[in-house]
């Protein structure tokens, strides 16, 4: 997966990415954030790359972020605990 900041600004970043499962996840994940004013995702054309889209108030965009990936990141990582378990 490669992603490309298009644009990074304190309390603004623009992502592009090639995978839009992923950018869907951090789309709903990014919500979960008080600070998150907007998370979406556009896509010129299904053969184009995704733009994620990040504004958000009184924190930082790319702390909100990190901090969104670590969430991500636990719960697939509990999801991974629980399928190991479930195939024993």
């Amino acid at each position: 997966m490669e992603v490309q900041i298009l644009k990074a600004e304190k309390e603004r970043l623009e992502l592009q990415l090639d995978n839009l499962t992923i950018a869907e996840l951090l789309r709903n994940e990014l919500w979960q954030d008080s600070a998150t004013q907007l998370a979406a995702w556009k896509r010129e054309h299904p053969t184009k790359p995704c733009v994620l889209v990040l504004r958000t108030k009184d924190k930082p965009a790319k702390k909100v972020l990190l901090d969104c990936v670590a969430r991500l990141q636990k719960q697939n990582s509990k999801l991974l605990e629980e399928f190991k378990k479930a195939a024993k």
